[in-house]
């Protein structure tokens, strides 16, 4: 049986479309893919992302422990601060993606995917018990105890502050006073709610994380302070176009247990010289070594059908480029070319129009610039690597300045 958000009762008066998404039923679009894509790259979009994970780490050890099993480098948060960061299995392989906030001076909330959380409890007990952590460590998951929203896009912060008007318990007045990667609480009658200003979308936002009981009342209370903000209630489609967009790994696409932070790009939030760490060993050889494959992201040269995840990626062979600038030839298709991979996540991009997608292809043909085949309904259509983001903002900006 699927398991339900404290909003499912909203989403049906909405008239959204649900799909079963890592056991729990989700709106996947109400207006619109597209629309709400829109809304939240323009003005604001509104989504139910309860089903994500709450795990609480607390007690004099949690820092330390966190930092045994957490690829980042939690030395660096204080109360009121948060960072992305990886859970890795001995192997180096990525048990999980996740955020992680410090919310009291020995206190961190872990969001998790909703798909792991189950998992990734287990690992922690596990690793704690390695460790023999005792009394100075309590592991807490409370995902049925919360509720989570996300508010994305340019217009949320016109309008946010009106919906928590109270003084946050950390360290901020409001909202708005919240700097990207920190999170404070504040007020919502009797109890707490958390605020952050993170986001999975490339906009600004916050992600609010709030008792179950009170997220129908939370959700109502934004719709009404972003109506002339232009604000939409959006899906899960709209959410993956948006990160795609960005290039944002998603666990089971980019990233599982056999893969690991080097071969995704994510070396950035592993930490190396912060200590031991699981998978540390693992990862440095690899670092040494270097990965013997990597992520790309590509756009498609043609605006044809789509990229889609699993359709079979093809390398396009440098001799074969040179017999035909040379020899003016036609090789057909099969001739000196071979499937390296495939496809992990793709699509349209709403913004641009473009083919985009990213995917898993030996090191020696994951040069920037560099052509790919992506196999398409039976066609092998050109695709160039590129950098990401796929948008951005700023260079869409510039160039309606020229017009």
């Amino acid at each position: 049986m699927l398991k339900h958000t404290p909003l499912q009762s909203i989403h049906a008066a909405l008239g959204a479309r649900m799909v079963d998404f890592g056991g729990w039923s989700m709106p996947l679009q109400y207006e619109g893919i597209l629309q709400e894509h829109k809304a939240v790259r323009e003005a604001a979009g509104l989504f139910d992302i309860s089903h994500m994970g709450e795990l609480f780490v607390s007690g004099p050890r949690a820092k330390g422990f966190l930092n045994t099993v957490l690829t980042n480098d939690l030395a660096r948060l204080e109360p009121g601060h948060a960072q992305y960061t990886l859970m890795c299995n001995e192997r180096g392989g990525v048990v999980d993606d996740l955020y992680v906030y410090c919310v009291g001076a020995e206190t961190y909330l872990l969001i998790v995917n909703a798909a792991r959380a189950e998992a990734d409890m287990a690992w922690l007990r596990y690793r704690a018990a390695e460790a023999a952590e005792g009394r100075s460590l309590v592991l807490g998951e409370h995902s049925d105890d919360y509720g989570a929203l996300a508010v994305q896009g340019p217009s949320v912060a016109g309008f946010l502050d009106r919906v928590f008007p109270s003084h946050g318990l950390i360290a901020h007045d409001k909202p708005t006073d919240l700097a990207k990667n920190r999170i404070d609480a504040f007020p919502w009658g009797k109890k707490e709610v958390f605020v952050a200003r993170t986001g999975y979308t490339g906009e600004d936002g916050f992600e609010i994380v709030a008792p179950a009981e009170s997220v129908v009342e939370i959700w109502n209370a934004v719709l009404e302070a972003g109506e002339h903000s232009g604000i939409h209630p959006a899906g899960l489609g709209a959410r993956d176009t948006l990160r795609l967009e960005m290039g944002y790994p998603l666990y089971g696409n980019e990233l599982d247990l056999a893969t690991t932070p080097l071969e995704a790009g994510l070396g950035w939030c592993v930490k190396m010289d912060k200590g031991p760490f699981c998978g540390r060993v693992a990862l440095s050889e690899q670092k040494q070594m270097r990965p013997p494959r990597k992520c790309v992201a590509f756009k498609m040269t043609e605006r044809k059908a789509p990229p889609r995840p699993g359709y079979p990626i093809w390398s396009l062979d440098k001799d074969e480029a040179e017999m035909k600038s040379k020899e003016g030839e036609t090789i057909s298709l099969g001739q000196m070319r071979a499937m390296i991979g495939h496809v992990s996540s793709g699509g349209i991009s709403p913004s641009t129009g473009d083919g985009i997608g990213m995917g898993y292809v030996p090191r020696r043909f994951a040069k920037q610039g560099g052509v790919l085949l992506i196999e398409v309904r039976g066609q092998q259509l050109p695709a160039q690597i590129v950098r990401k983001p796929f948008y951005n903002k700023a260079d869409k900006s510039a160039a309606k300045g020229k017009d």
